[in-house]
């Protein structure tokens, strides 16, 4: 699908802002929850349980919050490069406290931020095509300067996430753009200011999302 409508800058940044709340926000919660009963209860079983609770989900939390910053935010400066290993770490750390393992297939080596960018929201599609969890299998190959990144999802009941398909060629006037929409969305508009063509898809029971260029490095 072709994009059709476009979002607003402030309409996407307050819907991806709406997006990283909702992922921090039950962990955040669970610390919460945890320093209220170490506030009220001495049984100290509670007070244990109480204090891994709060390790536990400060950990996932913190996880969260790195990979949010590299998937949607400016991390370096215009036209900087990051290390894929940076991107391997931050997608192993969210990955702990999810149901889907990590494949990861990159070379250890820098790339153009924004291509890491792009990766790590193909990360997140991968993860949603497999609600029942699974192994997102993640390959960077060709030059680096002008990469392939592909994403493999295998898993039961693994299908093309709803939103994905409806979102990540573009916006449809008929259709609404929520918070969970944009994430797709804000991939597929990353994949087309790199000049890379970006489709998901299913090869027999395994989702595939995959971006690159046409005619051997071509913008398209």
């Amino acid at each position: 699908m072709s994009e059709t409508t476009d979002v607003s800058a402030l309409e996407l940044a307050a819907l991806m802002c709406s997006r990283v709340c909702h992922d921090v926000i039950s962990p955040v919660g669970a610390i919460t929850n945890g320093l209220e009963v170490l506030a009220d209860d001495d049984d100290p079983e509670m007070r244990t349980h109480a204090m891994e609770l709060i390790t536990r989900s400060a950990t996932q939390a913190s996880a969260k919050l790195q990979f949010a910053r590299l998937c949607f935010g400016a991390a370096g400066s215009a036209g900087a490069e990051l290390d894929l290993q940076d991107a391997k770490a931050v997608a192993e750390g969210l990955m702990m406290g999810e149901r889907a393992t990590l494949t990861w297939e990159a070379p250890a080596a820098t790339i153009g931020k924004d291509y890491v960018k792009l990766l790590l929201n193909m990360i997140l599609i991968g993860m949603a095509a497999i609600p029942r969890g699974g192994d997102v299998s993640v390959t960077v190959e060709g030059d680096l300067a002008k990469p392939t990144l592909r994403v493999l999802s295998t898993g039961q009941a693994a299908r093309i996430p709803e939103e994905t398909a409806k979102f990540l060629g573009g916006r449809d006037p008929d259709r609404f753009l929520d918070a969970r929409a944009a994430q797709p969305y804000f991939t597929g508009l990353v994949a087309r200011s790199l000049g890379l063509a970006i489709d998901a898809r299913m090869d027999g029971e395994t989702f595939v999302i995959e971006a690159a260029f046409a005619n051997g490095g071509e913008s398209i």
